[in-house]
Formats: structure tokens, C-alpha cells, sequence
């Protein structure tokens, strides 16, 4: 079959065309349990063609979902960015300590919503004003559960600074207050280099005109 038969219909990513019941699992088996859980999953699941895949094994991180507020100050056109250590870049050849948007993880029982304003009250000791839902997403679904919801926190950044973060999660955590062009400039430079920083900073870029408008 040509590539140009295996081309999908215009409508066709319109609903997935398949779902929960189109894989098998197997067997389900914890590799490790701690703050996250890995599992082994034996499945099969069906294939686009036709029929079923041979089984297989993939293992899957099982995160709780976070969230991610960007705070920005509309009058001021300013963010308000974080610094801490990241265990997961220790072996990053610039710095382990990285640049980022205020997050935390979702509890039981809590929305993300109310996880933004309680991880920029936590983090960066800002009370947010409007919250405004950007996306929500998968980071890594071929091998993690985790959905990230993104927001954008409107602030008022004067006074903002120092050091914060719950001693009983040992949190070291500096705030940062920028202009949005210093900012932008440290995105262009690889600094701001993770996921959530760039989508809402993409996101900001095309929006802060009329967020500035409105005020």
C-alpha cells in the first residue's frame, strides 16, 4: 500500500478511533513504589490495520498530575519565575538549578485551580488575582500518566522576592521578578528550558498585547 493510501480522511482525527476497551492488559506488576509507582504493563492493543499487536511490555511512571501557573503583572509587564534544585538535571552541564513557573502537584480532593494559587502563596508568597486556563496536557505519555494543567496568574508583583518553600518538603526555592523582554531573552538563550515555561511563555507572547489592553 502507497504512502498516499494509508493517508487518513480530512475528518478522521475528528474522534479517536480508538479507546480504553481496544487494549488488553495482560498483567499489571509494580517494579517499585515510593513517592511515584512503576509499573510493568503486559498488553496487546489493537492496530489500525486490523487485528491485534503481538503482546508487549512497557513500563509506566505513575505520577500525580501537576499544574503550572505562569504569574505575570500586567501593569508592570513583568513575571515572576522560580529557582530551584532539580534532581532530575543533575547531570546538566550548565546547572542543576533551574528557571521555572511556579507548579506543585495535584492532591486528593483538590482542583488545579486550586493547586496554582496555593503553589504561588507556597512558592513564591504571591496571591493571585484572575487564573486563566492555557492548556492541559500528557509531558511523556509513551512512558508516564502524568496530565499537566497550565494557567496564567495575574499578579501584582511589586514586593515580590527572596527565598520560600515548605521546610517539611525541604523547598529552597528563589524568586525571581523580570520583564517580559528580559525574559523572552532568557527563553532565546536555552535558559528557560523546560516544558511548561516554554508552552506559557508561547502562550504569553502571543496574548500579553491584550491582556495589557483590558487593564
Amino acid at each position: 500500500m502507497s504512502q498516499t493510501d494509508r493517508t487518513p480522511p480530512a475528518d478522521a482525527l475528528d474522534a479517536a478511533p480508538f479507546g480504553p476497551g481496544d487494549v488488553d492488559v495482560l498483567e499489571r506488576r509494580c517494579l517499585h513504589q515510593g513517592f511515584f509507582r512503576l509499573e510493568a504493563l503486559h498488553l496487546r492493543h489493537r492496530l489500525f490495520e486490523g487485528g491485534w499487536s503481538a503482546p508487549l511490555v512497557r513500563e509506566v511512571h505513575h505520577r500525580h498530575d501537576a499544574v503550572g501557573v505562569l504569574l505575570y503583572d500586567v501593569e508592570r509587564d513583568a513575571v515572576a519565575l522560580v529557582e530551584q534544585f532539580r534532581p532530575g538535571a543533575l547531570d546538566d552541564p550548565d546547572s542543576p538549578w533551574k528557571l521555572e513557573i511556579v507548579a506543585g502537584l495535584v492532591e486528593r480532593g483538590e482542583s488545579p485551580a486550586e493547586v496554582a494559587r496555593r503553589e504561588a502563596l507556597e512558592e513564591a508568597g504571591c496571591p493571585v488575582g484572575e487564573l486563566i486556563e492555557l492548556h492541559r496536557y500528557y509531558p511523556s505519555p509513551g512512558a508516564c500518566d502524568e496530565r499537566v494543567t497550565l494557567f496564567c496568574g495575574l499578579i501584582d508583583s511589586h514586593g515580590l522576592g527572596g527565598v520560600h518553600g515548605l521546610d517539611e518538603e525541604h523547598e529552597d526555592i528563589r524568586v525571581h521578578v523580570l520583564s517580559f523582554a528580559r525574559a523572552w531573552e532568557l527563553l532565546l538563550a536555552g535558559r528557560l528550558d523546560n516544558a511548561m515555561c516554554l508552552i506559557a511563555f508561547h502562550w504569553l507572547a502571543a496574548e500579553r498585547a491584550s491582556l495589557r489592553a483590558r487593564s
